[in-house]
């Protein structure tokens, strides 16, 4: 370890996935020297094949299925880095994006922050850059999760403290355990700011579980909105605009 560089888990959870290789090679290739990779194997039946060259860089962790909640769950309480990161097995991250994103936290004291990022498709296309959402001030992105989950969990950098203080992913939420861990996070007090610049690339993807489980994904959301209505309307109400 680099002295002033603070140390960054990256966990990579990982059920069947044909793209994993490519997940951990952009992991692998950040231009931030000062990395670990974490992957969890939540009990996946093929594509494991695929770890095999990269068995002696990253940390390769096996587990009962249990869902993406309880597999980010189980890595993040193995990370030793002051930054914890997630890295969807089909996705990848620029290789300055722990750089970038690192020195902005650090510069301002942040917990958390997100930025944005660009969408592949099944063809190794891009069809999307810059496709976050953007918002003028924190009240707009309070706001905007009132009616769903305005922040793609991979771009999302945050210390283990942070994520250890909130108790991690709701491992009963199958699908918006991010949305939900959003949401508490602002509620105790903590800022999202977003660095206006893409660091990760999305794939979007007919086996992605986003496609195959739409319709209780949109359901999911809006029970988590529901139960969150009250508190997001009150902390709105009291933030400038």
């Amino acid at each position: 370890m680099q002295p002033g560089m603070p140390m960054v888990s990256i966990i990579i959870p990982f059920y069947n996935c044909p793209y994993v290789d490519q997940a951990i090679t952009s992991a692998l290739n950040q231009t931030y020297p000062n990395v670990e990779i974490i992957v969890v194997d939540d009990g996946s039946t093929m594509h494991q094949d695929k770890l095999a060259p990269y068995l002696n860089r990253i940390h390769y962790i096996g587990k009962a299925n249990g869902g993406t909640a309880s597999a980010l769950n189980y890595g993040m309480s193995l990370a030793s880095g002051k930054y914890v990161a997630w890295l969807s097995s089909d996705d990848q991250f620029k290789p300055t994006k722990v750089e970038r994103q690192v020195a902005f936290m650090e510069a301002i004291g942040a917990q958390i922050s997100y930025t944005d990022f660009d969408i592949l498709d099944q063809y190794y296309t891009i069809v999307s850059r810059n496709a976050s959402a953007k918002y003028p001030s924190m009240r707009a992105l309070y706001d905007a999760l009132l009616g769903g989950c305005p922040i793609n969990g991979c771009t999302v950098m945050m210390t283990k403290q942070l994520f250890t203080g909130m108790g991690g992913f709701n491992d009963q939420l199958p699908y918006t355990h991010d949305y939900e861990l959003w949401i508490r996070v602002v509620l105790a007090g903590f800022s999202l700011p977003f660095i206006n610049e893409s660091l990760t690339v999305y794939r979007k993807h007919p086996g992605m579980g986003t496609q195959k489980h739409y319709d209780m994904i949109v359901q999911e959301a809006r029970n988590i909105g529901g139960m969150y209505r009250s508190a997001l309307t009150s902390l709105i109400a009291r933030t400038p605009g």
